[in-house]
């Protein structure tokens, strides 16, 4: 290993540590050191063909991970306030910088409106790590700020439709205008289809191999296929990507495929972060520094303003629309990716020099936030906040999607326990990892999705809240899985109920000691039932059988061993 790229790592991590102990993204921290590591800082490396291959993979990932995030039923459950609220904001902050645009610069139209609309949107990663850091994703500003953060992912598809637009397939604005609508439309009707009737038989044979590696190269290769067909068709090949992560929402295995290839996708988003910030021309921007620092302003001040206002509109509290409006009013790492895919497919509606202050503007803009945020609760607890809390709710709610039991393994007796929880309109979310049993019992109504319930992720996915979930139930047959989900369970929901199925007695002792709160031997129970009848039918009272079951089950079932007293 060369000393260049041990320096880097040291930087990378400095980076990292820093920009969490501030509260801000890691996604930054790998940009800062990107910047520290090019030409214009300590020099270590030049943007080669391999930083510059490994950059457009992770414009790819990055794509690709939006992509995933827009499911069309989850979209649609949360219509009202995603299409109201989400839309409402974007198109204040894009109608009050359009004028603004067309009178500094000399841009075209159709790049002024795609620039108005990108800055618009916010960083999805960093606002929804504040929200979680900050424990607000689940209050009524937390659900409002992500319906928001939804909407602008939607918005990704018309504007990655605009593209081609702007790289001069289309110059008359009305033929533009339907070319976005015809490719958007086209990509969600084209989405349900293959996923419904292509990728979901593919990916059945996939699951069915019950491999890791085989399902983590299934999802490249969807990539890569898309990517190359939208290629050969003369569109982005993020564009390809994109589609690939939108198809693969609308199967059932989006939450195992969301867990699988979450650390592949984290390695090669850092790679982008890192070569764009090899590729920033620091003394370009520093020379030009009044005009970022104008711009950081302007946006910010806009956009807080320009969401303060639809907020208020729709009857939220001062305080939350004061907070929601300073957690939304940076750029995002949509706009710093369509920057750098105009650059990198050589769209050139905007100058170069321009695309450089842009991506500028939106990185300090996003750094900034953190800063706010800090400035922002110190008023708070000096003046009370920006307003006093309201008691009203919005008329316009979010679906609430915690379970109350969240059941590992759906075999037969999971599914007796979901049967049992259905009767007495209990919600719950089941896990199973073979997906044949996950399609049948979707199809007889049961609420399964397709997961390895030893990943973190997937049980999170389930809408598992360790204050309002109140059980998990175990029923898997594997005790070493069910060990491992324990430990899981214990590092996101410390206090959560645990209820395990166990093989024998010696089993059951062992989860009993890691914090399960019942394990029951399903040998010895079997026994039990099984005696209680035989007794019964020799004319034993029931009340007699009783007091000799409550005696074997005592102390987790440690009278078992001993010899039974006449009692």
């Amino acid at each position: 290993m060369s000393t260049a790229t041990l320096i880097f790592f040291v930087i990378a991590f400095v980076s990292v540590f820093f920009m969490r102990f501030f509260k801000m993204g890691t996604l930054l921290a790998f940009l800062l050191a990107g910047i520290l590591a090019g030409q214009h800082v300590f020099g270590l490396f030049e943007l080669s063909g391999t930083w510059n291959f490994l950059g457009e993979l992770g414009i790819m990932f990055l794509w690709f991970n939006i992509g995933l995030q827009i499911n069309i039923k989850r979209l649609w459950q949360l219509r009202r306030t995603i299409f109201g609220l989400g839309a409402s904001q974007v198109l204040m902050v894009a109608i009050i910088l359009f004028p603004i645009l067309v009178g500094v610069t000399q841009w075209t139209l159709i790049g002024t409106i795609m620039i108005s609309l990108i800055l618009a949107m916010s960083s999805t990663s960093e606002d929804l790590q504040i929200l979680i850091d900050r424990n607000q994703l689940q209050t009524n500003m937390g659900r409002q700020t992500f319906s928001i953060l939804l909407f602008q992912d939607l918005l990704s598809i018309p504007l990655l439709a605009m593209l081609p637009v702007m790289a001069g397939k289309s110059i008359n604005l009305g033929a533009s205008v339907i070319d976005i609508l015809v490719m958007s439309l086209g990509l969600i009707l084209g989405v349900v289809v293959v996923a419904k009737f292509i990728l979901n038989p593919l990916l059945h044979l996939v699951a069915k191999v019950q491999s890791h590696e085989a399902l983590v190269l299934a999802i490249m290769v969807n990539i890569a296929v898309w990517a190359v067909v939208l290629s050969m068709m003369g569109l982005p090949p993020a564009l390809g990507a994109f589609l690939a992560g939108m198809l693969m929402s609308e199967t059932v295995y989006r939450h195992q495929i969301n867990a699988s290839i979450e650390p592949y996708a984290a390695l090669f988003l850092a790679f982008f972060f890192i070569v764009l910030g090899m590729g920033i021309n620091l003394p370009f921007l520093i020379s030009h520094k009044l005009t970022v620092l104008v711009g950081v302003a302007g946006l910010i001040i806009i956009k807080f303003f320009a969401l303060y206002m639809v907020a208020r509109v729709r009857r939220v509290s001062v305080q939350e629309a004061s907070l929601m409006s300073l957690i939304l009013a940076q750029g995002g790492e949509f706009g710093l990716l369509i920057l750098q895919t105009m650059k990198t497919n050589g769209i050139s509606a905007i100058p170069i020099e321009h695309q450089e202050i842009l991506t500028a503007i939106i990185i300090v803009s996003i750094m900034m936030t953190p800063i706010l945020l800090l400035i922002y609760d110190k008023i708070s607890k000096f003046k009370g906040g920006f307003g006093k809390n309201s008691s009203k709710n919005l008329t316009e709610r979010i679906k609430e999607e915690t379970p109350t039991v969240v059941i590992c393994g759906f075999g037969r007796m999971g599914q007796i326990i979901a049967q049992m929880l259905d009767a007495e309109h209990i919600s719950y979310v089941a896990i199973d990892g073979n997906v044949d049993e996950v399609i049948m019992a979707r199809e007889l109504g049961y609420n399964v999705i397709y997961g390895d319930s030893k990943k973190a992720s997937i049980l999170l996915a389930t809408g598992l809240k360790p204050r309002k979930t109140r059980a998990v139930v175990i029923s898997l047959n594997d005790e070493v899985v069910a060990h491992d989900i324990v430990h899981t369970l214990h590092e996101i929901a410390p206090r959560i109920k645990i209820f395990a199925r166990a093989h024998s007695l010696k089993s059951s002792q062992e989860l009993l000691s890691i914090g399960v709160k019942s394990a029951t031997p399903e040998i010895i129970e079997s026994s039990f039932i099984l005696g209680s009848e035989v007794l019964a039918n020799i004319g034993l009272s029931r009340t007699k059988i009783d007091s000799l079951m409550a005696y074997l089950r005592e102390n987790g079932y440690a009278n078992v061993r001993k010899p039974i007293s006449s009692k």
